[in-house]
């Protein structure tokens, strides 16, 4: 499991994550009174009316979370989330710059783009995330929103929006908090905290779970 780090680190990495056209600076000079808070979409897949909710906290930059999403979660979508047994519910979580890159080009294409492009992060992290420098790292996510149909355009605007950048680091350390989130992936069945785990594992938890 990665382990998440302190609201300090939070702070941190809200000052030093601008890229493209924000710089660092512009971003940590900027008054309270000057920011705008936007409102963060719950990502959800899945039936509404399911009759069980699993929520997953993960980070794009988490191996063990890319781990599930290759193994466990594929199964998953394809027996509880299509089947209309589970609503499935992803948060992300943020350990450094990169991940909240990653985050802003997952959500630029909105709810009906963010699980493909999500599994297109978690596919190619390994190439992705140890492409090099920060502009390497950049220009490779920019490419997996390309190929998810996003225009140029489209993700410069996404990934200088300063607001977005703020407000989800805000929600994250707001989630992870009020959840007690200390590693990732953190998985919840209808609001029963469970560590990382097999998809047998997972199974047998969600089949529990639907006969009660």
């Amino acid at each position: 499991m990665t382990r998440l780090f302190s609201s300090a680190a939070a702070a941190l990495l809200i000052a030093t994550a601008g890229i493209v056209a924000v710089a660092p600076s512009s971003l940590s000079a900027q008054t309270a009174a000057e920011e705008t808070a936007v409102e963060i979409v719950e990502m959800v897949q899945g039936s509404e009316d399911a009759p069980v909710t699993v929520m997953e906290y993960a980070s794009f930059t988490c191996p063990h979370c890319a781990s599930f999403h290759e193994g466990p979660y594929q199964e998953l979508k394809k027996n509880y989330i299509e089947t209309g047994k589970v609503k499935f519910v992803f948060r992300e979580v943020y350990f450094d710059k990169y991940g909240v890159w990653a985050s802003m080009i997952a959500r630029c294409g909105g709810p009906e783009k963010f699980f493909g492009i999500t599994e297109l992060m978690f596919k190619g992290q390994q190439s992705w995330a140890r492409a090099g420098n920060d502009g390497a790292i950049a220009g490779e996510l920019r490419k997996i929103g390309l190929l998810a149909g996003i225009e140029n355009d489209a993700l410069d605007a996404c990934l200088n929006d300063a607001d977005k950048l703020r407000s989800l680091v805000a929600w994250y350390q707001e989630n992870a908090t009020a959840d007690d989130v200390n590693s990732t992936p953190t998985l919840f069945i209808n609001g029963e905290k469970h560590a990382n785990m097999s998809y047998s594992e997972l199974s047998t938890l969600l089949d529990e779970a639907l006969a009660e």
